[in-house]
Formats: structure tokens, sequence, C-alpha cells
């Protein structure tokens, strides 16, 4: 599965796509070493540790001792909806869509007849390649998501896992409608888990971070008007599950938050096909 060299990330531009995948695996491994960890994502951990980078820097801007949560308990909640789908099919395809430097495939210990794909732009791809290495039941595939051909590489005959986690908001809504049906015609059925962010997301986005926000539903419930095969299972605040938080002042701002607009923000969306 990994490698045991350390390697050198100090081309990885601040700033850039491959930087920010590089900062929530950060925060992700700040977390696991926590007292009481939400996530506990010791592969983030493993992987920082073999990674030269100037981490002292990226701990000034990511703030780990209140940004961290937000982080694990959006990937906590998409881990439990994972595990409880490979625990009933653990012959399953995974399709990890837009998965940066996430170390998922790894922390959730698939069942050993699961066939686990990463997916990304091929750059990103080449980042992961110096920490993983594909082996039985794991491959990483170097592709836009709105690519239809790398989906050719994929096998059809079994149930199906699509997890999307902070990804479909960057693209516009006409490629979101797109890809998904292209994977629900792909598939016979399984589910797909993804976020979505408010209708204010682009609207700051536009102000803020030059308009890479492109996509956010007012309820993604939606979907089931998109396409008549995705039914509506369940759906959380990404700040769920913030009773958690060890520390009493965080645990607090986030219970405040949770009770707010912004509660709804961030939104966890569960639907099966």
């Amino acid at each position: 599965m990994t490698q045991t060299n350390t390697v050198d990330f100090s081309d990885v531009r601040w700033g850039s796509v491959e930087w920010t995948n590089l900062g929530t695996l950060y925060l992700r491994a700040c977390e696991s070493r926590s007292p009481q960890p939400v996530l506990g994502d010791h592969a983030a951990a493993d992987a920082v540790d073999r990674i030269d980078y100037d981490w002292r820097r990226m701990h000034r801007y990511m703030q780990p001792a209140a940004n961290q949560w937000l982080v694990a308990l959006r990937a906590a909640r998409l881990d439990e909806w994972s595990a409880e789908f490979l625990s009933r099919h653990p012959n399953a395809v995974v399709l990890h869509l837009g998965c940066g430097m996430d170390t998922r495939a790894f922390r959730l210990a698939p069942p050993p007849g699961v066939q686990w794909f990463d997916v990304d732009q091929p750059n990103v791809i080449e980042l992961r390649r110096k920490l993983y290495s594909d082996r039985d039941g794991y491959r990483m595939i170097g592709s836009s998501v709105t690519d239809p051909a790398w989906l050719d590489r994929t096998p059809t005959d079994r149930p199906t896992l699509i997890v999307a986690e902070g990804l479909l908001m960057y693209l516009p809504e006409p490629e979101v409608r797109a890809l998904l049906h292209r994977l629900t015609e792909r598939f016979p059925h399984g589910e797909l888990l993804f976020d979505t962010l408010s209708p204010v997301g682009p609207r700051l986005s536009k102000v803020f971070s030059k308009g890479i926000v492109k996509w956010g539903p007012r309820d993604a419930r939606e979907l089931e008007r998109w396409d008549a095969r995705l039914r509506f299972l369940e759906r959380a605040s990404a700040l769920a599950g913030y009773e958690k938080i060890p520390a009493t002042p965080l645990r607090w701002m986030y219970r405040l938050m949770h009770a707010t607009p912004a509660g709804n923000y961030d939104v966890l969306n569960r639907f099966e096909f």
C-alpha cells in the first residue's frame, strides 16, 4: 500500500490545488494526534511524517486547533456511511472522486473483496503516487472526473459506492448533472455520498475566491428530479457530531454554529440508486 522512504513535496506551490489537498491532510493528521480524536486518521499522520514540506508555515495558516474538527467531523460521517455500505456489500466497487490526498481507502480497511478506485486530476494522482502504490484491490486513476473515458477502467458487475467529498460544488451544474447521470447509467446499483454548499457558497466565492465554487443547491433532494434512479436517503450538517469535540470552548463554538444558518452551509448527502 505505502512506500517507506521520505518524499520531497517542496515543489508544491503555495495556494495551489495540491497545496489545499496537503492542508486538509495536515488537519486530519493533527486531529489524529489529539487526546480524544473524532476521526483518528493515523494514515494521514503517517503520511505527514513522511512528507518533506514546510509544515510550520502550514500550521500557522491552517490553525488546526480550531479548524481540524470541521474536517474530522465531515470525514467521520462519510466514513460511517461508507463503512455501513461495505459491511452489506463486501465485494463492492468504491469510486472516490476528487480524492486529493485523502486516506479513506486505508483508514476504513475495506474487506479484501472490495475494488477501490481513487480518482483525481493527473497532477494530484502524480503527487499521491509519491506516497502510495497500486495494489490488488486498490487503483489510482489520473483523470478529470468529467472525462467519461476513465470509467472504462472500472468494473460494472457489483454494487458501487461513489464518494465525492469537497468536489461537486466546484463543477457547474450542467457538469454535475452529466456526471451523475453517467454514473447511474453505468453502475447497476449502489450509493452516492457527497457534500453540497448552500446557494450562499457560489455568491461568496465570487467575492473571496474568484468564483471557484460553481454549484450550491438549496436542497440536494432536487437530484431526484434530475435522475429517476436517484433516491434520497438522508442528510446531515457537516457540523453534526460536534458534541464529540473534547475541548469545551470549541465544542460550544461548533454547537453555536450548528444552531445558526452556518450549520446548513456544508451539508452531507446520502442517496441510493
